[in-house]
Protein backbone atom coordinates (compact mmCIF):
# COMPACT_ATOMS: atom_id res chain seq x y z
CA UNK A 1 0.00 0.00 0.00
CA UNK A 2 1.03 3.59 -0.63
CA UNK A 3 1.08 5.71 2.52
CA UNK A 4 1.39 9.49 2.80
CA UNK A 5 2.93 11.01 5.93
CA UNK A 6 2.60 14.63 7.05
CA UNK A 7 5.63 15.43 9.21
CA UNK A 8 7.12 18.44 11.01
CA UNK A 9 10.78 18.92 11.83
CA UNK A 10 13.25 21.32 13.35
CA UNK A 11 16.02 21.38 10.76
CA UNK A 12 18.65 22.97 13.00
CA UNK A 13 20.81 19.87 13.41
CA UNK A 14 19.96 18.07 10.16
CA UNK A 15 21.89 18.24 6.90
CA UNK A 16 18.58 18.63 5.06
CA UNK A 17 15.86 16.19 4.05
CA UNK A 18 17.80 14.16 1.47
CA UNK A 19 20.13 11.40 2.62
CA UNK A 20 23.71 12.67 2.49
CA UNK A 21 27.12 11.31 3.44
CA UNK A 22 28.16 14.37 5.45
CA UNK A 23 25.52 14.32 8.17
CA UNK A 24 22.23 13.06 9.56
CA UNK A 25 19.25 13.78 7.32
CA UNK A 26 15.53 13.90 8.04
CA UNK A 27 14.91 11.16 5.46
CA UNK A 28 17.37 8.78 7.14
CA UNK A 29 15.79 9.52 10.51
CA UNK A 30 12.31 8.71 9.18
CA UNK A 31 13.56 5.54 7.50
CA UNK A 32 15.11 4.39 10.78
CA UNK A 33 11.73 4.80 12.50
CA UNK A 34 9.90 3.03 9.67
CA UNK A 35 12.31 0.11 9.88
CA UNK A 36 11.81 -0.14 13.64
CA UNK A 37 8.02 -0.19 13.27
CA UNK A 38 7.55 -2.14 10.02
CA UNK A 39 10.54 -4.45 10.05
CA UNK A 40 11.49 -3.29 6.56
CA UNK A 41 13.23 -0.15 5.29
CA UNK A 42 11.02 1.31 2.56
CA UNK A 43 12.18 3.77 -0.06
CA UNK A 44 10.85 7.22 0.86
CA UNK A 45 9.69 9.83 -1.67
CA UNK A 46 9.81 13.38 -0.31
CA UNK A 47 7.93 16.37 -1.65
CA UNK A 48 11.20 18.17 -2.33
CA UNK A 49 14.63 19.05 -1.00
CA UNK A 50 15.16 21.22 2.04
CA UNK A 51 18.68 22.42 2.76
CA UNK A 52 20.61 22.08 6.01
CA UNK A 53 19.03 24.19 8.73
CA UNK A 54 15.67 24.64 6.98
CA UNK A 55 12.56 23.68 8.97
CA UNK A 56 9.17 22.23 8.02
CA UNK A 57 5.76 22.74 9.58
CA UNK A 58 4.14 20.31 7.14
CA UNK A 59 6.39 18.21 4.93
CA UNK A 60 4.86 15.45 2.79
CA UNK A 61 6.45 12.11 2.00
CA UNK A 62 5.18 8.75 0.84
CA UNK A 63 6.36 5.15 0.88
CA UNK A 64 5.08 1.75 -0.19
CA UNK A 65 4.83 -1.00 2.43
CA UNK A 66 2.56 -3.77 3.61
CA UNK A 67 1.61 -3.59 7.28
CA UNK A 68 -1.15 -4.79 9.58
CA UNK A 69 -0.89 -1.58 11.64
CA UNK A 70 -3.92 0.65 10.98
CA UNK A 71 -2.81 3.71 9.06
CA UNK A 72 -4.24 6.09 11.65
CA UNK A 73 -2.04 4.40 14.31
CA UNK A 74 1.21 4.90 12.39
CA UNK A 75 1.97 8.44 13.70
CA UNK A 76 1.91 7.25 17.31
CA UNK A 77 3.99 4.18 16.52
CA UNK A 78 6.59 6.12 14.51
CA UNK A 79 6.88 8.99 16.97
CA UNK A 80 8.04 6.53 19.63
CA UNK A 81 11.15 5.96 17.51
CA UNK A 82 11.81 9.55 16.44
CA UNK A 83 13.86 12.28 18.11
CA UNK A 84 12.03 15.30 19.50
CA UNK A 85 13.07 17.31 16.43
CA UNK A 86 10.88 15.19 14.10
CA UNK A 87 7.20 14.38 14.45
CA UNK A 88 4.68 12.55 12.27
CA UNK A 89 1.44 14.52 12.36
CA UNK A 90 -0.80 12.31 10.23
CA UNK A 91 -0.83 9.30 7.92
CA UNK A 92 -3.24 8.23 5.19
CA UNK A 93 -3.46 5.74 2.34
CA UNK A 94 -3.22 7.26 -1.12
CA UNK A 95 -3.53 5.86 -4.65
CA UNK A 96 -0.65 3.64 -5.78
CA UNK A 97 0.45 6.20 -8.38
CA UNK A 98 0.68 9.05 -5.84
CA UNK A 99 4.13 10.66 -5.53
CA UNK A 100 4.78 13.28 -2.83
CA UNK A 101 6.83 15.43 -5.19
CA UNK A 102 5.31 14.94 -8.63
CA UNK A 103 1.67 14.93 -7.49
CA UNK A 104 2.02 18.25 -5.64
CA UNK A 105 0.12 21.25 -6.99
CA UNK A 106 1.86 23.98 -4.96
CA UNK A 107 4.19 24.39 -2.01
CA UNK A 108 4.18 27.32 0.41
CA UNK A 109 7.26 28.58 2.22
CA UNK A 110 7.52 31.18 4.97
CA UNK A 111 10.66 33.17 5.77
CA UNK A 112 10.74 34.71 9.26
CA UNK A 113 12.62 37.95 10.01
CA UNK A 114 12.97 39.36 13.54
CA UNK A 115 13.13 43.11 12.98
CA UNK A 116 14.51 44.43 16.26
CA UNK A 117 17.83 45.59 17.72
CA UNK A 118 17.29 43.04 20.49
CA UNK A 119 17.36 39.31 19.77
CA UNK A 120 14.61 37.04 21.07
CA UNK A 121 16.03 34.57 23.61
CA UNK A 122 13.34 32.05 22.67
CA UNK A 123 13.27 31.92 18.87
CA UNK A 124 16.74 32.90 17.67
CA UNK A 125 17.10 29.51 15.94
CA UNK A 126 13.92 30.07 13.91
CA UNK A 127 14.35 33.50 12.35
CA UNK A 128 16.94 35.86 10.90
CA UNK A 129 17.35 39.07 12.89
CA UNK A 130 17.76 42.43 11.19
CA UNK A 131 18.22 45.31 13.61
CA UNK A 132 17.65 48.24 11.21
CA UNK A 133 13.98 49.20 10.75
CA UNK A 134 12.36 47.67 7.67
CA UNK A 135 9.47 49.18 5.70
CA UNK A 136 7.14 46.21 5.36
CA UNK A 137 4.87 48.09 2.94
CA UNK A 138 7.80 48.50 0.54
CA UNK A 139 8.67 44.84 1.02
CA UNK A 140 5.10 43.80 0.22
CA UNK A 141 5.02 46.05 -2.84
CA UNK A 142 8.20 44.41 -4.11
CA UNK A 143 6.76 40.96 -3.33
CA UNK A 144 3.87 41.55 -5.71
CA UNK A 145 6.35 41.86 -8.57
CA UNK A 146 7.29 38.20 -8.20
CA UNK A 147 3.72 36.93 -8.64
CA UNK A 148 3.08 35.28 -11.99
CA UNK A 149 4.92 32.96 -14.39
CA UNK A 150 8.50 34.19 -14.74
CA UNK A 151 12.04 33.10 -15.38
CA UNK A 152 13.55 33.12 -11.87
CA UNK A 153 17.19 32.59 -12.82
CA UNK A 154 18.11 35.82 -10.98
CA UNK A 155 16.84 34.16 -7.79
CA UNK A 156 18.81 30.94 -8.23
CA UNK A 157 22.09 30.17 -6.46
CA UNK A 158 25.11 29.36 -8.60
CA UNK A 159 25.81 25.71 -9.30
CA UNK A 160 22.20 24.60 -9.74
CA UNK A 161 21.87 21.59 -12.04
CA UNK A 162 18.31 22.61 -12.93
CA UNK A 163 19.48 26.09 -13.93
CA UNK A 164 22.25 24.57 -16.04
CA UNK A 165 19.55 22.79 -18.04
CA UNK A 166 17.66 26.06 -18.55
CA UNK A 167 14.65 24.94 -16.51
CA UNK A 168 14.20 28.18 -14.54
CA UNK A 169 10.58 29.18 -15.24
CA UNK A 170 8.21 28.87 -12.29
CA UNK A 171 4.73 30.17 -11.41
CA UNK A 172 4.34 32.09 -8.15
CA UNK A 173 0.68 32.37 -7.15
CA UNK A 174 1.16 34.31 -3.93
CA UNK A 175 3.97 36.41 -2.48
CA UNK A 176 3.57 38.81 0.43
CA UNK A 177 5.30 40.40 3.41
CA UNK A 178 3.48 41.01 6.68
CA UNK A 179 4.42 42.34 10.09
CA UNK A 180 3.20 41.29 13.55
CA UNK A 181 5.15 43.24 16.13
CA UNK A 182 8.87 42.58 15.58
CA UNK A 183 8.20 39.56 13.36
CA UNK A 184 8.07 40.01 9.58
CA UNK A 185 6.99 37.00 7.54
CA UNK A 186 7.58 36.57 3.82
CA UNK A 187 5.15 34.00 2.40
CA UNK A 188 5.60 32.47 -1.06
CA UNK A 189 3.39 29.93 -2.84
CA UNK A 190 4.58 28.45 -6.15
CA UNK A 191 4.40 25.37 -8.32
CA UNK A 192 8.14 24.82 -7.85
CA UNK A 193 11.33 26.47 -6.67
CA UNK A 194 14.93 26.93 -7.74
CA UNK A 195 17.94 26.42 -5.48
CA UNK A 196 17.80 28.99 -2.64
CA UNK A 197 15.00 30.83 -4.46
CA UNK A 198 12.95 31.79 -1.39
CA UNK A 199 15.99 32.84 0.65
CA UNK A 200 17.19 35.07 -2.20
CA UNK A 201 13.68 36.43 -2.74
CA UNK A 202 13.45 37.29 0.97
CA UNK A 203 16.87 38.95 0.78
CA UNK A 204 15.66 41.04 -2.14
CA UNK A 205 12.59 42.13 -0.18
CA UNK A 206 14.85 43.15 2.71
CA UNK A 207 16.72 45.42 0.29
CA UNK A 208 13.39 47.03 -0.58
CA UNK A 209 12.54 47.33 3.11
CA UNK A 210 15.83 49.13 3.76
CA UNK A 211 15.17 51.59 0.94
CA UNK A 212 18.09 50.21 -1.09
CA UNK A 213 15.81 48.82 -3.81
CA UNK A 214 12.84 50.38 -5.56
CA UNK A 215 9.97 47.84 -5.45
CA UNK A 216 9.25 48.76 -9.07
CA UNK A 217 12.67 47.31 -10.03
CA UNK A 218 11.60 43.69 -9.49
CA UNK A 219 10.48 43.07 -13.11
CA UNK A 220 13.87 44.31 -14.34
CA UNK A 221 15.66 42.01 -11.87
CA UNK A 222 13.76 39.04 -13.26
CA UNK A 223 14.24 40.11 -16.87
CA UNK A 224 17.98 40.50 -16.32
CA UNK A 225 18.42 36.76 -15.52
CA UNK A 226 21.50 37.64 -13.45
CA UNK A 227 21.99 36.53 -9.84
CA UNK A 228 23.96 39.69 -9.01
CA UNK A 229 20.85 41.84 -9.60
CA UNK A 230 18.94 40.30 -6.68
CA UNK A 231 19.47 40.61 -2.94
CA UNK A 232 21.56 38.42 -0.62
CA UNK A 233 20.76 34.85 0.31
CA UNK A 234 19.35 34.98 3.84
CA UNK A 235 20.33 32.27 6.36
CA UNK A 236 18.60 28.89 6.24
CA UNK A 237 17.34 29.04 9.84
CA UNK A 238 14.56 31.51 9.02
CA UNK A 239 12.97 29.33 6.32
CA UNK A 240 10.01 27.01 6.91
CA UNK A 241 8.10 24.79 4.50
CA UNK A 242 4.58 25.68 5.60
CA UNK A 243 2.40 23.39 3.52
CA UNK A 244 2.11 21.23 0.42
CA UNK A 245 -1.13 21.20 -1.55
CA UNK A 246 -2.39 18.33 -3.69
CA UNK A 247 -5.36 18.09 -6.05
CA UNK A 248 -8.16 16.01 -4.46
CA UNK A 249 -7.92 13.40 -7.21
CA UNK A 250 -4.22 12.84 -6.44
CA UNK A 251 -5.19 11.91 -2.89
CA UNK A 252 -7.99 9.66 -4.08
CA UNK A 253 -10.72 11.98 -2.79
Amino acid sequence: MNILLDISYDGTHFCGFQVQKNGVSVCETIQNALEAVLGTRPDVKGCGRTDAGVHALHYALNFWAETSIPTEKLPLALNRHLPDAVRVNAARRVPEEFHARYSAHTKTYVYRIWNSPVESPFEAAYHHRISAPLDVLAMDAAAKGFVGRHDFLSLCAAGSAVAAKGDTVRTVTDCRAQRAGHLITVTVTADGYLYNMVRILAGTLVQAGRGALDPAAVPAILAGRDRSLAGPTLPAKGLFLQQVDYPPEALGL
